[in-house]
C-alpha cells in the first residue's frame, strides 16, 4: 500500500513539473513574439525640418514656398543662403543635408559628378541683365558701353556665384571680357551684394539678375541684353544624395517645382520653367 502511495505522488509530482515546464516555454515564446513586432520598421518619421542649400538671388521666392510647405506638410525648411560656388563647397565638405538649388546648371553640373544629387527638377529661368544706378546717370544703354573710359563695373565673383561665372561668359561671348575687366573695381558674392553696390552708387553698371533688379526698381534701373548676346539659364533643383530624409526632400523638390511654387515664383518676376510632365 505505501509502495502504491508513493508511485502515485511521484506521477502527480511529474505532471506538475511538466505542465509548469510547457507553460514557461509558451511564455517565452510569447515574448519572443512581442519582440519581433516590435523590430518592425515603422513607417518613415516625418522629420521637424529639412536644410536647403538656396543660391541668394532665389531668397525671395523660396522664403514664401518654405512658409507655405510649413503650413501645409507641418515641416520646417531651414535655408542657406549662399553664392551658388560656396554652397556647392559647403556641400562637399559638410555632407549633409537634404536639397541643393543653385541658380545656374554650372554648379548643378559639378555636384552631379560628384554624385551628390539624387533627383533633380528645374525650377524657372535666370535672365541675367544689366542693372544702372536710378536714373542711369553714366547713360549705360548696352553691353558694349561697359568699357567706355571711367565706367565703374561691377561683377559676381565666378569663384562663388552663378551669375559672376555667367557674367564673365556673356563677356567672352560677346568680344569685351578684357575691356570690361579693365573697368571691374569689384567683385560681389552674392547678387545682393552687387544691387547694393549698384543703389549706392559705387558703380555705374553690375551684371545681374533680372528678378533681383526689379526687386530695388527705387534705387536701380534695368538694361535689357538683347537675347542674341544673352545667355539665358535654368534653376536647377535636387535631392542630395545624403540626405536622411529623401522622401520629403523629393516631397519639397517636387513643391518648389508645382504649378503653386512656379506661381510664387512668376511673382516674383522670374519665368517658370514649363511643366516637365
Amino acid at each position: 500500500m505505501k509502495k502504491i502511495i508513493f508511485f502515485m505522488t511521484m506521477i502527480i509530482l511529474c505532471s506538475v513539473i511538466t505542465l509548469g515546464c510547457i507553460g514557461e516555454e509558451q511564455e517565452q515564446v510569447r515574448t519572443v513574439g512581442g519582440t519581433a513586432s516590435e523590430l518592425t520598421p515603422p513607417a518613415i518619421e516625418k522629420p521637424q525640418s529639412l536644410m536647403v542649400y538656396c543660391g541668394a538671388g532665389m531668397r525671395t521666392p523660396m522664403d514664401e514656398i518654405g512658409t507655405l510647405y510649413r503650413e501645409k506638410y507641418g515641416i520646417s525648411i531651414v535655408y542657406n543662403y549662399a553664392g551658388s560656388g560656396h554652397l556647392l563647397n559647403q556641400v562637399g565638405l559638410a555632407q549633409m543635408g537634404d536639397v541643393y538649388q543653385p541658380g545656374a546648371m554650372y554648379y548643378f553640373d559639378i555636384a552631379k559628378e560628384k554624385s551628390f544629387i539624387d533627383y533633380e527638377k528645374i525650377v524657372a529661368y535666370h535672365v541675367p541683365v544689366i542693372a544702372v544706378p536710378k536714373g542711369n546717370p553714366a547713360n549705360i544703354t548696352c553691353l558694349a558701353d561697359l568699357t567706355k573710359p571711367g565706367v565703374r563695373v561691377a561683377m559676381g565673383d565666378p569663384k562663388a556665384s552663378a551669375i559672376g561665372e555667367l557674367g564673365n561668359k556673356i563677356l567672352e561671348k560677346n568680344g569685351i571680357k578684357d575691356a570690361v575687366e579693365k573697368n571691374t573695381i569689384v567683385r560681389g558674392a552674392t547678387v545682393n551684394a552687387l544691387i547694393v553696390y549698384v543703389s549706392r552708387g559705387d558703380v555705374d553698371a553690375a551684371i545681374t539678375w533680372r528678378e533681383s533688379v526689379l526687386f530695388a526698381l527705387d534705387e536701380t534701373d534695368v538694361v535689357e541684353i538683347p537675347e542674341n548676346e544673352n545667355t539665358i539659364k535654368k534653376i536647377p533643383i535636387g535631392v542630395l544624395t545624403f540626405s536622411e530624409n529623401k522622401e520629403y526632400a523629393g516631397n519639397f523638390v517636387d513643391f518648389v517645382t508645382s504649378d503653386e511654387g512656379k506661381a510664387i515664383y512668376e511673382k516674383y518676376g522670374f519665368i517658370p520653367y514649363p511643366d516637365e510632365s
